[in-house]
């Protein structure tokens, strides 16, 4: 059971690395993307911690701060439609900042 959960996890974070890589046009893409991958690492965590039987202190501390990120992104995703209307990487220059 270990083994298929430490397999489902590191398959669920490769399928992430790569719509990370590969859908890099949309903003949104890639924040859900980010997600997906903090999520199969959580779940990589808790499956360790439960096979070596360790505290469950920094899982909590873990999901805190990937909380703050996923709101953190939304907020950047919010101001960039706001202020250039869609959430395309191309459609705005960085060197205006």
């Amino acid at each position: 059971m270990f083994m298929f959960s430490v397999f489902t996890s590191l398959l669920i974070y490769f399928a992430g690395v790569y719509v990370f890589s590969s859908k890099r046009k949309h903003l949104l893409m890639v924040l859900l993307s980010l997600e997906y991958i903090v999520l199969s690492l959580f779940m990589l965590v808790i499956v360790f911690l439960i096979e070596f039987d360790y505290d469950y202190f920094f899982p909590v501390i873990f999901l805190v701060f990937s909380v703050c990120e996923g709101a953190l992104g939304l907020s950047i995703l919010v101001s960039m439609i706001r202020s250039h209307g869609n959430d395309f990487f191309n459609s705005f220059s960085l060197s205006l900042c």
